[in-house]
């Protein structure tokens, strides 16, 4: 219980300085946040060897435990990641700072002129397991917005995060920033997300989880604050009877294996059974010389032997592995009903030269990312030029895709008049 009284106290005072560095924050201006951002990419690159000393602690210790492949390859951190997180930290600094920025202005026949003014959401929670590179998107993301931000890592990345955020604070003081607007929860005890989960009295505005589907659906069902997040990532790829064969072959491999353990992998592939012949039986060539394993229903697995049979729970499952669920389908009417039925509402393709079919397939289905002639893989912040991401949101309110500074503003209404009273 002392633990715990302890872990309390230290949390609500994590978030009351956040509150307090955010206001510093809100007051300074956009060279300082992107010299900030660029002396925290320095400091990164300064502190490389430390930060890969301290990966190795945390991939032998994962590996022990036995966890998947999939959060091994997360969790990994070589000298090309390291260049990576450097080369999105300095894409975000010299992106336009979106605070104060006007959305929009009319005018009312009163003469009154409403302004509708880009604003800071304030401290930002964002809880996360085994990716270090979400310590320093987060940080940048953060910062670039207005934002301050509370990070709470896995215990099996904590020497990579911890290692990063020291990067980060002499970044923030080397400016004179507050090292407050950048915290991380050292202790990996559960009961400091409970913490986080509460609000730490009203200083965090929203939470972000990025992780497993147990820890997102702990977030969801405890969250007494706003959440930004997505569940898991079941997404779907269908090929029309229109679609090139060559680029369908092409666009399938990459959406499946380029790297089968992000969200943004496709799980279930659908092809229009009017043209089988062209496109089937080469587009699972291709993957099984990938090493993809097929699973499909028993009329797929006619055409293709080597396939074995797909179960109603592999249409629900996320594999985060070298394995894809097969099925025909009746056109695109029917990719969209199973679809609509199956789908975690994150990212879904067609591959399709009619424009009448990928109307259709964009219209009918309300995921977060719909994709045309390309990769599922391209569901990412950094793709679509946000520099990075904290997540991706497919819920409807507030923030929907993936989360960059954009995403993490909200708005105020500046209202000039010129001495007008309501009747």
């Amino acid at each position: 219980m002392e633990q715990k009284n302890l872990i309390v106290t230290d949390m609500i005072a994590m978030g009351t300085r956040a509150r307090h560095a955010q206001h510093i924050l809100s007051t300074t201006d956009s060279i300082l946040k992107i010299r900030a951002i660029e002396e925290i990419a320095t400091r990164i690159q300064e502190s490389r060897d430390i930060i890969l000393e301290k990966n190795s602690i945390d991939m032998t210790q994962a590996k022990k435990t036995g966890i998947s492949p999939s959060m091994i390859d997360r969790l990994l951190l070589d000298n090309n990641r390291i260049q990576n997180l450097v080369d999105s930290l300095l894409l975000i600094a010299h992106l336009p700072d979106p605070v104060g920025s006007l959305i929009k202005t009319w005018n009312r026949p009163n003469g009154l002129q409403i302004d509708k003014i880009r604003t800071p959401l304030g401290v930002i929670g964002v809880i996360y397991e085994s990716r270090p590179n979400v310590t320093t998107d987060a940080a940048a993301l953060c910062l670039k917005s207005g934002n301050a931000v509370i990070l709470r890592c896995g215990s099996n990345s904590i020497h990579s995060c911890l290692a990063l955020h020291s990067a980060i604070v002499q970044g923030l003081l080397s400016v004179g920033l507050p090292q407050d607007l950048i915290q991380i929860v050292k202790t990996t005890d559960r009961a400091a997300v409970g913490e986080m989960l509460k609000g730490l009295k009203g200083t965090i505005d929203v939470i972000i989880p990025r992780g497993g589907k147990k820890l997102v659906a702990r977030v969801h069902s405890d969250a007494k604050i706003p959440v930004f997040a997505h569940l898991e990532g079941l997404c779907h790829i269908y090929v029309d009877q229109s679609a090139d064969q060559e680029i369908a072959c092409r666009v399938v491999a990459n959406a499946k294996m380029r790297r089968t353990g992000i969200c943004g992998a496709a799980e279930t592939l659908l092809v229009d059974r009017k043209n089988k012949a062209q496109h089937l039986i080469p587009i699972l060539n291709t993957l099984t010389q990938y090493g993809c394993e097929i699973r499909a229903t028993q009329e797929v697995q006619l055409l293709f032997p080597k396939a074995s049979q797909a179960k109603e729970e592999d249409w629900h499952t996320e594999y985060l592995d070298a394995i894809i669920s097969v099925k025909l389908v009746n056109g695109v009417d029917e990719a969209i009903e199973h679809i609509n039925y199956y789908s975690s509402h994150h990212t879904e393709a067609i591959i399709a030269n009619d424009l009448q079919a990928v109307q259709k397939f964009f219209h009918r289905i309300d995921s977060a990312i719909l994709l045309h002639n390309a990769s599922t893989q391209f569901a990412d912040g950094g793709e679509f030029g946000f520099g990075s991401e904290i997540g991706i949101a497919t819920g409807h309110i507030h923030a929907r895709g993936p989360i960059g500074i954009e995403q993490l503003t909200t708005f105020k209404y500046c209202i000039h008049g010129n001495g007008q009273i309501r009747q």
